[in-house]
């Protein structure tokens, strides 16, 4: 007897330690780089991009989720493809845009909700190559553009959603709220494992076998993917490619890093943590969307995620033909032109003791925050409060002065008991003095009159 109850104890203490190396990250390497990086590019790019925000000679409601918000039947979705035909697609164009922005990695739709491949899948012919007439795989060309800037290279997966597939149950916001119900009615009869084994483990196999490295599996609404399913999904990836990371969309609590969407944090968060934020008010392309956030708003965005310890993946979405917004242009503009000059306060930093301070001590905090709609959604703050966020690296101390226009303010957050050595402007077109005064650090600057609102200030710290 007490030799099957040892044996019994041992069986669970493996079962445990099995859970617990499966829920483990990958490799310190791999979540180094991830944490270094800071910036990375999202790519939402489908059918829907060529349906642009109409359907039917109306505006449709949902943009990306059009099938699921119009109740499109798959035969006439599917359709879409028939015109789909980016030919203007250049893949060493995407990435050289997004390097010059200082992004260091890109993550793009393989499969999106609507069930539908970008790339050539063997397991399902609803795929870009099979049925449209562009007939090849922008994914290879893209995968090798990044391998020669140096970006490294993740693939979205729609995991509990998929509106061509009949074995699909969610329950967000209530039962069968994201499911395709006017094709396949009956939510009780659907089968997720058999879903799961069928389509999103050959799929995850194709994705990790013939594009060579991968360093992101970027999962999206796990819904009622089970911790079984979950388990499963992340030993399979890890037994093709054991450095991947996994974002927590895998679901019950296997990922290496979690995700907010289209809202900022709190306070620091010293797990690894990203932000995915929509330049516009959509995830897609959507003639529609014609009010894309101002560079400085996109800025600032970022370097509160940093400053919080987080990364910031930014949206971006090509249109039918393969081509980048021309709204877009200004942000990735302005964006190459002030990393270039203060990427050292955000590549490889950690969250000082405090994220920052508010200019005025009464002023509220802006938040990123309000009613949540996963199709779209903008709840960027209106106003820019003056403010101040703080990164380190070694003994420096950045302060990242945001929409301050005074030239004299005291930074509170020094005191009298940090050894100060020096404080220099990255950018060298500025000019300050300081002094250390028991309110805290005293700047006066300089700056051009219409200058850039976000500028950095080093401090070096004994």
């Amino acid at each position: 007897m007490k030799s099957i109850i040892k044996s019994f104890y041992i069986f669970l203490l493996l079962i445990g330690v099995s859970t617990y190396l499966v829920a483990q990250p990958v490799s310190p390497e791999s979540i180094e780089w991830f944490r270094n990086a800071k910036f990375g590019l999202f790519i939402h790019w489908g059918l829907y991009s060529q349906a642009a925000g109409d359907w039917k000679g109306h505006k449709a409601k949902g943009g990306a989720h059009m099938m699921l918000q119009e109740r499109i039947p798959l035969k006439e979705y599917a359709l879409i493809a028939n015109d789909f035909n980016p030919t203007e697609f250049n893949a060493e164009q995407w990435v050289k845009t997004a390097k010059e922005a200082g992004m260091k990695y890109l993550v793009i739709t393989s499969k999106h909700h609507d069930g539908f491949a970008m790339y050539d899948s063997k397991c399902s012919d609803y795929n870009i190559v099979k049925r449209t007439p562009y007939a090849k795989d922008p994914m290879k060309e893209l995968v090798a553009a990044c391998r020669k800037e140096g970006i490294r290279f993740g693939f979205y997966y729609s995991l509990g959603r998929d509106w061509e597939d009949p074995d699909v149950p969610t329950n967000w916001p209530t039962k069968g709220g994201r499911s395709n119900t006017w094709d396949y009615p009956d939510e009780d009869a659907k089968n997720l494992s058999a879903y799961i084994e069928r389509k999103v483990k050959p799929q995850l196999r194709e994705l990790l076998t013939n594009y060579g490295k991968i360093d992101i599996i970027w999962f999206d609404t796990p819904e009622l993917v089970t911790e079984q399913h979950s388990r499963e999904l992340r030993e399979l990836i890890h037994s093709i490619q054991p450095e991947c990371l996994i974002n927590a969309r895998i679901g019950n609590g296997f990922g290496d890093y979690t995700i907010s969407e289209q809202k900022l944090s709190k306070d620091i968060e010293r797990k690894p943590w990203e932000a995915c934020i929509t330049m516009g008010k959509n995830w897609e392309y959507n003639r529609y969307d014609q009010k894309y956030k101002e560079p400085a708003t996109v800025i600032r965005h970022l370097v509160d995620i940093v400053s919080k310890g987080g990364n910031l993946l930014l949206n971006v979405t090509p249109d039918g033909k393969g081509r980048f917004p021309e709204l877009s242009r200004p942000i990735f503009n302005t964006l190459d032109q002030w990393m270039q000059t203060n990427g050292e306060a955000i590549y490889g930093t950690t969250p000082w003791r405090v994220f920052g301070e508010n200019l005025n001590k009464n002023e509220k905090e802006e938040v990123l925050n309000t009613k949540f709609d996963d199709a779209q959604f903008d709840g960027t703050p209106q106003h820019a409060t003056p403010d101040f966020r703080y990164t380190r690296k070694g003994n420096d101390v950045y302060v990242i002065v945001r929409h301050v226009n005074q030239t004299d303010f005291t930074l509170h957050s020094f005191t009298p008991n940090d050894r100060l050595t020096d404080v220099e402007p990255l950018d060298k077109a500025n000019k300050i003095d300081w002094e250390m005064t028991p309110d805290g650090l005293k700047i006066h600057v300089d700056r051009a009159v219409g200058a850039f609102p976000i500028y950095v200030l080093k401090v070096g710290l004994n």
